[in-house]
């Protein structure tokens, strides 16, 4: 019988050597074929913000899911209030008198009513600060109305049977109507602001729009936040600190270079972990470095791939484990100010004016270059942004991307 090894040129039997099926190349090739050929595509198709997400499939029935299911919970949140007990006169002038560590400011404008999206994030914030006890005693709920023609605002008229209301207008405002939307947005916001410094002068306020609902963890994880994070010198004095960024912004490859260090900090240990792994399954003496370089580049492109947003949660463990970085530019669901930080915040958007392709976030990720402030985001999210339906960006089709 025919020996083939020794059939081939002396020079080709090295290659021969290497490329045999127990040589890391082809195991390399066959891990990397199977996870992103086969694996990923099949297991990740239904994750709505990972790149192998099956935008055709999936995308319009998931929005319709998720349209329906926010409609049943904005009736939760509607039987939640109408059981609710009205606190008595004596126990709301006590409220409006006492001055609240932490006051959750809810701004609401009228939108689709059928969803009912400032009943279910007050209702959420509510049930939250029961079940937190004592330490969160000092917090407070005002609920800030900035609809034109406030009597309209059915749902606002409901929760001021349970939390104290400010109007911003009187009856209907025909001077509203001169404001380009994005200009009237801002003054809301401002106002909103201003009214909750004058009304309780908290030593924090927490702005949140009425379609961001608040994750369980939320308070627990504001706590260790301002107590313990916020005190170290290169986090004091920030002008705001975010608590939501938009998911689809959140991957590795972006227009905010400042994650590439956690990426490449993610490929050094799981490179390093996962060669220490291959090299010991295939009784290999040592580590080498071509091995912890392929791992390193298979975990980022991993990671990437299947989306950060996923890898992010696992920080929800515990506190300590929420990450903050840097603030990126877009969107104000829910946004945490210091009382100082709520005062020139005031006075830097009295000098702004907003207009179509520079709106609020705009406005306030401006202030951080030209007034040499700093600012930060909260890492994973502490809302969810529900509200399909924009009171800016008017769509009768709504996507969830």
């Amino acid at each position: 019988m025919l020996n083939v090894a020794t059939m081939l040129p002396q020079g080709l039997q090295p290659w021969r050597r290497q490329f045999r099926w127990s040589s890391p190349c082809v195991h390399f090739f066959v891990l990397t074929v199977v996870t992103f050929g086969v694996l990923a595509p099949l297991t990740c198709q239904q994750l709505l913000h990972s790149y192998f997400y099956m935008r055709h499939w999936y995308l319009n029935s998931m929005s319709q899911e998720f349209l329906q299911q926010n409609q049943e919970d904005g009736l939760s949140a509607l039987h939640y209030f109408e059981r609710l007990q009205t606190p008595n006169s004596s126990e709301k002038v006590a409220s409006e008198a006492f001055q609240p560590w932490l006051l959750i400011t809810i701004i609401t404008v009228q939108r689709r009513p059928e969803f009912h999206y400032v009943l279910q994030v007050a209702s959420r914030f509510h049930r939250l600060l029961q079940e937190c006890g004592p330490s969160c005693q000092h917090h407070r709920i005002l609920l800030c109305n900035v609809e034109a023609d406030p009597s309209s605002h059915q749902d606002a008229k409901l929760l001021a049977k349970s939390f104290p209301v400010v109007n911003r207008y009187g009856r209907r405002e025909n001077s509203v109507l001169s404001l380009n939307r994005f200009e009237k947005e801002k003054q809301d916001y401002a106002y909103c602001l201003e009214r909750s410094l004058q009304t309780y002068n908290p030593k924090y306020v927490l702005l949140v729009e009425d379609d961001a609902i608040p994750e369980e963890e939320i308070f627990p994880v504001l706590h260790h936040l301002l107590q313990m994070r916020f005190s170290k010198p290169h986090l004091q004095n920030a002008l705001y600190v975010k608590l939501y960024h938009p998911e689809r912004l959140q991957h590795y490859i972006n227009p905010e270079p400042m994650r590439i260090l956690e990426w490449l900090g993610i490929g050094m240990f799981l490179g390093s972990l996962l060669g220490f792994l291959y090299s010991w399954t295939s009784c290999r003496s040592a580590l080498s470095w071509p091995i912890v370089l392929f791992f390193a580049l298979y975990s980022m492109l991993l990671v990437e791939l299947v989306g950060r947003h996923y890898f992010l949660e696992l920080r929800r463990l515990a506190p300590p484990l929420y990450n903050i970085v840097p603030v990126t530019e877009c969107c104000t669901p829910a946004m945490l100010f210091s009382a100082p930080s709520a005062h020139r915040v005031l006075g830097y958007l009295k000098e702004l004016r907003c207009r179509p392709g520079f709106a609020k976030d705009t406005a306030l990720y401006s202030l951080l270059r030209t007034m040499s402030e700093r600012a930060f985001v909260v890492e994973p999210n502490l809302v969810r942004h529900v509200g399909m339906f924009s009171s800016i960006r008017l769509s009768d089709n709504p996507k969830l991307l």
